[in-house]
């Protein structure tokens, strides 16, 4: 019975979960211009058409090129056999790949609306599957019931970051806005979750709130005063270049200070609460023993 309460946390924060259209933009402004949205699909390499050693046009040195015959394995074009082209261009790091590989593709379209295929990545999660089934075993025989409502708090800040505040972010929403709201369902539910409706979590979580509040404050005053852009990473500049004005990339620099914080604030601040707890408990136990001896 004394978990009900993180039964009700659990269903009171799917409301906010599932209800991002409460914060949705209607419509994107005039003078902001929206390239065609790219997707993401899965493929496998089923076979090598060409391999070679080459020198790419405006490259300097010897790399891999490959043309390759791979079939699409997510999304509606599942099944589908398409020919991509790898190492034509000077790159840093060209993978050589072989029949079999489950790799990640961008589909765009070009300027004549045909479909185009781009490698992103290799599709590692089939590798780490026995990894993550390992480390939810591990969790559960070590921490049983409380390890079990841990992974459900875990779970469900995923599908709050997942479902709420990415697409959020994605349609234009002000990001610190919309991380400051994720955090506040974020956090109750977590620490709850993972540590248990008592005195001693809810003061984690007000020490938490009050953290994240100090880590706003003084995030946006530094970042401010020194003149960060966000600019620093191509990922930013890929963002203004397809999506000019869409995304307010100084905020999303605050946004990732604060998720970055909630993991650290989430140890730090239940340790200091039970490391208080035990301390006052000690303090009372001593003091008892004093007035007992002096009597």
């Amino acid at each position: 019975m004394r978990d009900l309460p993180v039964v009700f946390a659990i269903l009171v924060s799917a409301i906010f979960i599932f209800a991002p259209k409460a914060f949705a933009q209607e419509s994107i402004p005039e003078n902001v211009l929206v390239a065609q949205q790219e997707v993401s699909i899965e493929a496998k390499v089923v076979k090598i058409l060409e391999e070679a050693q080459i020198i790419p046009a405006g490259g300097k040195v010897l790399q891999t090129y490959q043309k390759l015959q791979l079939q699409i394995t997510s999304g509606p074009q599942k099944g589908k056999l398409i020919i991509i082209e790898n190492g034509n261009l000077p790159s840093a790091n060209t993978p050589k790949y072989i029949v079999g590989d489950a790799l990640l593709l961008t589909q765009d379209k070009d300027n004549h609306g045909n479909d185009t295929y781009f490698i992103t990545d290799y599709a590692r999660y089939h590798s780490l599957l026995p990894l993550l089934i390992l480390f939810i075993v591990v969790t559960i025989v070590v921490g049983r019931w409380r390890g079990f409502t841990s992974l459900i708090g875990m779970t469900l800040s995923f599908l709050i970051i997942f479902i709420f505040i990415l697409p959020q972010l994605a349609s234009g929403n002000d990001p610190l806005t919309i991380t400051i709201i994720g955090s506040l369902i974020i956090v109750p539910l977590t620490f709850y979750l993972a540590h248990g409706i008592n005195k001693k979590t809810t003061v984690a979580v007000a020490g938490t709130f009050v953290t994240l509040i100090i880590i706003g404050i003084l995030a946006t005053t530094f970042v401010n005063g020194t003149k960060l852009t966000g600019f620093a990473s191509e990922e930013a500049g890929y963002l203004q270049a397809f999506h000019p004005g869409l995304y307010n990339i100084k905020g999303l620099l605050l946004a990732g200070i604060i998720i970055g914080a909630l993991g650290i604030l989430n140890d730090i601040t239940v340790s200091q609460a039970a490391i208080v707890a035990e301390l006052r408990k000690e303090s009372k136990k001593s003091h008892s023993a004093i007035c007992t001896t002096g009597q």
